[in-house]
């Protein structure tokens, strides 16, 4: 199974998983530098259904919310991503937002960290549930690279 997806793909394979009733679970992120925070939000999010899409921002779309990266370039992120065993599939998007991707894929339930209200998740509008899940306190990736420069000095 290849874990890493265009979206056309992805959608006729959420179509088929669908129709066999599996329940889809979708998240999106930068996931720049993976780290225990994100490992652990993974797992409680593919907990929720039968399988895990992650919405990766391409670089282009990083770099428009968060000035100065990616560190790691989108490539590297998906595949560190596919490596991990509760993620299914994995999809690159360019939008400042996955509202389309969303659309596109609709998953049965949606899910981001604890800092979205699940009424400002986008995409909340199109999914059966949505889930706003905690964040592992410490486990930031600005934390991360906060403390490199600090040490690099």
């Amino acid at each position: 199974m290849k874990k890493i997806q265009d979206r056309e793909s992805l959608r006729k394979i959420c179509r088929a998983l669908q129709r066999e009733g599996r329940r889809i679970v979708f998240t999106n992120g930068c996931f720049d530098i993976l780290h225990v925070g994100h490992v652990r939000y993974l797992k409680k999010a593919r907990a929720l259904g039968d399988l895990l899409i992650v919405g990766l921002n391409a670089d282009s779309s990083v770099s428009r919310i968060k000035p100065g990266r990616p560190v790691n370039s989108e490539a590297n992120r998906a595949e560190v991503l596919a490596a991990l065993s509760m993620v299914d599939y994995v999809t690159v998007f360019e939008e400042k937002t996955p509202y389309n991707l969303i659309r596109s894929l609709r998953p049965d339930i949606l899910v981001k960290g604890g800092d979205w209200k699940k009424e400002d998740i986008v995409g909340s509008d199109i999914v059966k549930e949505t889930f706003s899940l905690p964040f592992t306190r410490g486990a930031s990736t600005t934390g991360i690279i906060r403390k490199i420069c600090r040490l690099s000095r």
